[in-house]
């Protein structure tokens, strides 16, 4: 689900799709003040308990502290865009729309932004502006594997996923260490198949970075898959097989 912004953290493993997942995007602002700060986190607060009017009301107010605050623009688009989905109310993705384009006039990089106007778009029929919009900011960005990841999630959601997989190798290329690109690439190897390449993305990632409890799992899980593929393979079963003794042979 595309949420207001809470505290800012990385999540563990993301899956390419751009599905709206409950808890998926919260994330604190980094605010100009205390003030801004608390009345971000307080909409955040409402917004969980579905008090999306308060939320608005506490995000309007954070502006009128910190009018250059990109965060407090995401959430009011955070909240128009979650009054659109549920109400089907054409005024309100409109008003996603502007606030998203507030928010990356404030910071382009502003990377829930980004992936919220995505989902808008894309939701809108309108998923080649989606990805232009993607790609024009890795042009502007072109030290940084952020965009390019956002970009490989549109084109696997789209059902692109060769576009998805080139996009994530030119991700890493920018930043070999980029976790996030390197989860994202094993997740795509896993679900076409490759399960040795993916197993070997996830394991770079978790030397990069062990506090990763969901993606430790899962190498796990994959290490014993593999094993127990290997163990019962027809060649591995027929070099165990039994054979004649050549001395009983007539």
């Amino acid at each position: 689900m595309i949420e207001p912004q809470s505290i800012a953290r990385t999540t563990i493993f993301e899956p390419l799709r751009f599905l709206i997942v409950a808890g998926s995007m919260i994330c604190l602002s980094g605010c100009a003040t205390m003030t801004t700060q608390s009345l971000n986190a307080e909409g955040v607060r409402l917004y969980q308990q579905a008090r999306y009017q308060e939320a608005l009301q506490r995000f309007g107010q954070a502006l009128i502290y910190d009018p250059n605050d990109p965060s407090a623009y995401y959430n009011i688009a955070a909240v128009y865009h979650r009054l659109g989905e549920l109400y089907h109310q054409p005024e309100d993705q409109s008003r996603a729309e502007t606030y998203y384009q507030l928010a990356l006039a404030k910071d382009p990089n502003h990377l829930a932004a980004r992936r919220g106007l995505a989902v808008l778009l894309t939701s809108r029929g309108r998923s080649q502006e989606a990805i232009a919009m993607l790609q024009n900011w890795a042009a502007f960005w072109p030290q940084s594997a952020e965009p390019r990841v956002e970009l490989a999630r549109l084109y696997e959601e789209l059902g692109d996923r060769a576009a998805a997989q080139k996009t994530l190798l030119d991700a890493l290329a920018v930043d070999p260490r980029n976790i996030r690109a390197l989860n994202a690439l094993g997740h795509l190897r896993e679900v076409t198949g490759e399960k040795e390449l993916a197993l070997a993305h996830y394991e770079q990632s978790l030397q990069l970075n062990q506090r990763q409890p969901e993606l430790a799992l899962r190498v796990s899980s994959l290490r014993n898959e593999l094993q127990l593929a290997q163990t019962t393979s027809p060649s591995r079963l027929s070099s165990n097989a039994w054979t004649p003794n050549a001395s009983r042979v007539r």
